[in-house]
């Protein structure tokens, strides 16, 4: 699906997936404690984001968290021009009847190109809380007990008791404590 990828890639080049950080990981030590707390936090951190999306494909519903992704994306969007570019590109990815990476919304049906006339930031907000509330009641609760998410827990955790940390601990403990 590299078509998929290179429109996607058009209004929202973080997506792409040649592009690593593996800086990302290692930015909180309890990355997994706080995507458990909730799916805001989980879409607020990269790292979190890339193992949700990694889950999502085994699930065939990686478009849902992309379409959030970008609507998200597309409210910081500043200009008639680029907003009306990028709302058609939203349309025609993930809306449109012949989208490539469709999400399914209610009142789809209803939906054709004439919203894309006069683009506003919150001019998709209604369908992307619709999304949102379908990751959050359904994939989400998956995405915890899935092997992606317990791997990751699991490697977080060798991390932080591994010998480097422990020392790193323990000199932090000195310092305080004298």
């Amino acid at each position: 699906t590299s078509n998929e990828c290179g429109a996607l890639s058009l209004f929202f080049p973080e997506i792409n997936d040649s592009e690593s950080h593996p800086s990302s990981s290692h930015q909180t030590l309890k990355g997994t404690t706080k995507w458990a707390t909730s799916l805001e936090n989980l879409l607020e951190d990269p790292e979190g984001v890339k193992q949700f999306r990694e889950f999502l494909k085994k699930e065939f519903s990686e478009e849902n968290v992309l379409f959030w992704l970008a609507c998200e994306e597309f409210k910081k969007t500043q200009g008639k021009k680029q907003m009306q570019e990028k709302a058609k590109d939203i349309y025609m990815t993930f809306l449109s009847s012949k989208a490539s990476s469709q999400v399914n919304v209610e009142g789809q049906s209803r939906l054709n190109e004439t919203i894309l006339e006069t683009p506003h930031p919150l001019m998709f907000q209604k369908l992307q809380d619709q999304i949102f509330n379908l990751m959050k009641y359904d994939s989400y609760s998956r995405f915890l007990k899935s092997d992606i998410f317990l791997n990751h827990k699991k490697s977080e955790e060798q991390e932080e008791s591994s010998p480097e940390a422990q020392t790193a601990a323990k000199r932090a403990s000195r310092i305080y404590n004298t």
